[in-house]
């Protein structure tokens, strides 16, 4: 089957901060760039097929090292890239929630709405699921291909891959910095295409045979 892993991008100085970043570029800050180090020592035993990512620099500088590793290219893709929240990118959550109260507190629920006049979660999903389709599409059976990107953006992708109707996209949880989604083919041939085998984990995925095996 092949496999499909979403990696967020190591920490930067706005996530220490909670500020809301968006698609405003920032770097890795020093613990980002630790826990880049690591995840990448773990997925490079995964062997993947390719390493693609999102063209801001902390998406970028997270697969480079996964790249160096496994000594190939990281392709660039600006459909993996975060969420674009207008007005509202580099304020802290204080910020968003003593100015825009009632939207802050809306939009992490609706996937129709615009934080700060950007872009609309479904519009996220779409261009990130359809950097994945395009990618897998053209790679072995079997292959796992990994996917530098955004908190967010993963969250919004794994959703439309799962064929989750987007009101309950909501009930995936925040991705810590790092971590990483694991999305495997369904070979029933019945549902959507692909199976969330693992979420928001920090270690390598174990193989099950099914439910109770």
């Amino acid at each position: 089957m092949k496999r499909i892993i979403l990696w967020r991008h190591g920490r930067t100085t706005w996530n220490a901060e909670s500020r809301f970043q968006g698609q405003t570029d920032i770097e890795l800050d020093e613990l980002g760039l630790r826990q880049a180090h690591a995840a990448a020592h773990q997925l490079a035993l995964l062997e993947p097929a390719a390493v693609v990512s999102s063209d801001l620099k902390r998406a970028h500088r997270t697969a480079l090292f996964l790249a160096e590793r496994l000594g190939c290219e990281v392709e660039i893709d600006p459909g993996l890239r975060e969420t674009f929240a207008g007005e509202w990118e580099g304020l802290t959550r204080q910020e968003l929630d003593e100015r825009y109260g009632q939207d802050w507190s809306q939009w992490t629920a609706d996937s129709y709405m615009r934080p700060g006049g950007g872009e609309t979660r479904i519009e996220v999903a779409n261009r990130v699921a359809a950097s994945v389709e395009r990618v897998m599409a053209g790679v072995a059976d079997e292959a796992t291909v990994v996917f530098a990107t955004h908190g967010g953006a993963a969250r919004a992708g794994i959703g439309r891959l799962l064929g989750l109707p987007p009101e309950h996209w909501s009930v995936l949880g925040v991705l810590t910095n790092c971590s990483w989604s694991v999305l495997t083919q369904n070979s029933s041939g019945h549902g959507p295409t692909w199976r969330l085998q693992e979420y928001n984990a920090g270690t390598l995925p174990e193989t099950a045979l099914s439910d109770d095996r």
